[in-house]
């Protein structure tokens, strides 16, 4: 039996910076990571997937490379081994400093093992029993495959098998239309491979505007992605190319043939073999932790933090919880999830960079709304780097005058948004930010431009 004064469980990004706070203030905490430290970001999201996209972009601009003046003499070649040891690199790097780090804490055990509750205060890891008054689960997520008729007879990918491809596939047929799917589908078509989506809904990326939504599948659709939108029955099976996907659209063949298949459908919890019960620590009927505006869960003394608790999808999500719980538990402060103010961003290219309500959330709120829209081809920073797809947008409430929500889709708006996120989270008016002088040439330079041009909804 181990006591310490607090244990946690998964070491994705809220768990090491925890477990260095808890470590420098003097007490004994133990860090239990049953496969790869780091967790999702680090092994199997936005690390590994990002440098693909930055390959993946450099062969894009190679194509184009006589649009700016720059003549190959042979066309590019994709190494899509070279591409893979080059993602791979990135990742075995980032997660051997998040294990070298937390072995070097003092005050810090690292235990290697399957973490399972046997009580409200104690965790078991094979013969190991650690006790703590405090534990902090962390253990994210991963994908969901969902039980479409014939998927026990055929082989398919997600996003963590993604990544073990070292050669193009012939054609890829990604279900599911939202961001990671988006993401792969683009991506993959870069470096050459055929690439199909079908996405069960009207539209792509549902959660965003229509507009937002429409601007996606023409940018797609004009690089050569075929889009299968209202897929109402989705059927997996065996084919001689690889695997055949039933779509069943009102439009197209009603089956589409590839050589691969990446399921990009949603998100699960790894909570499942946990011994939760044995804690008595409450799920949702997804199995998502329940937890309160301050992280903790019906269990005094346990807490959820990351994508398991169901409050957040993000890296960035699963940081501010370390940060809400520490301040709490550490620094006597009283932070809650429910002050926290979401910016995403979708790294197809360009990006898409998103903060607070779309517009018709905003619209649906009932609140008395200002708006303003412009598209990329009015910004001279996209037009000089010949990359005018795409628009901005930003919803105000007339009546306080703040922002309310805002999308820039389109080159640098994944950078660009944060200056409408600080703002929000300034919670002044936006008329300080319209006044703003902001640097030429540059994309964020329109924003104030943007806003000295709302319009009445």
């Amino acid at each position: 039996m181990i006591h310490v004064d607090a244990i946690i469980i998964g070491t994705g990004q809220a768990g090491p910076p925890l477990a260095a706070r808890i470590a420098a203030a003097g007490k004994r905490v133990a860090v239990i990571e049953r496969h790869l430290f780091g967790g999702t970001c680090v092994n199997t999201g936005c690390m590994p997937t990002k440098t693909l996209v930055a390959s993946a972009y450099a062969a894009h601009l190679a194509r184009r490379g006589a649009d700016f003046g720059v003549v190959f003499d042979k066309a590019p070649r994709i190494d899509m081994a070279r591409v893979k040891a080059r993602a791979d690199t990135v990742v075995a790097n980032a997660r051997g400093g998040v294990e070298k780090w937390l072995r070097g804490l003092n005050g810090c055990t690292v235990i290697h093992g399957q973490a399972r509750f046997e009580g409200p205060d104690r965790v078991r890891v094979g013969d190991d029993l650690i006790v703590a008054p405090q534990i902090f689960i962390n253990v994210g997520g991963r994908a969901f495959v969902p039980p479409f008729p014939g998927i026990e007879q055929v082989s398919y990918l997600t996003n963590t098998s993604m990544l073990a491809l070292d050669r193009v596939p012939e054609h890829l047929v990604v279900v599911g239309g939202s961001y990671v799917g988006l993401e792969f589908a683009q991506m993959y078509h870069r470096f050459g491979a055929e690439v199909t989506v079908v996405e069960k809904g009207p539209r792509l990326a549902p959660k965003e505007d229509e507009d937002i939504s429409e601007a996606i599948r023409e940018i797609l659709v004009k690089e050569g992605i075929t889009i299968r939108t209202s897929a109402e029955c989705i059927t997996v099976a065996p084919h001689e190319r690889g695997v055949s996907v039933g779509v069943t659209c009102a439009q197209g063949e009603p089956r589409v043939a590839g050589s691969h298949v990446l399921l990009a459908v949603g998100r699960q919890p790894n909570t499942g073999d946990l011994g939760l019960d044995k804690a008595g620590v409450a799920m949702d009927a997804r199995g998502y932790i329940q937890v309160d505006d301050s992280l903790a869960t019906n269990v005094s003394g346990i807490w959820a933090l990351g994508d398991c608790n169901g409050r957040g999808a993000f890296t960035h999500t699963a940081y501010n919880d370390y940060e809400i719980v520490a301040a709490n538990l550490l620094d006597g402060e009283h932070r809650r999830v429910s002050e926290r103010v979401t910016g995403y961003a979708l790294y197809i290219d360009p990006p898409l960079g998103r903060v607070g309500m779309t517009e018709k959330e905003a619209r649906a709120s009932g609140r008395k709304l200002l708006l303003g829209q412009r598209p990329m081809t009015k910004v001279g920073r996209a037009i000089e780097k010949g990359e005018t797809q795409g628009l901005m947008k930003i919803a105000v409430d007339a009546d306080t005058r703040k922002i309310l929500g805002a999308a820039i889709f389109g080159t640098g708006g994944d950078e660009a948004i944060h200056g409408i996120l600080d703002i929000i989270n300034a919670d002044v008016s936006y008329d300080r930010l319209a006044r703003a002088v902001p640097i030429h040439p540059t994309v964020s330079e329109l924003i104030p431009t943007l806003l000295g041009e709302m319009r009445p909804a």
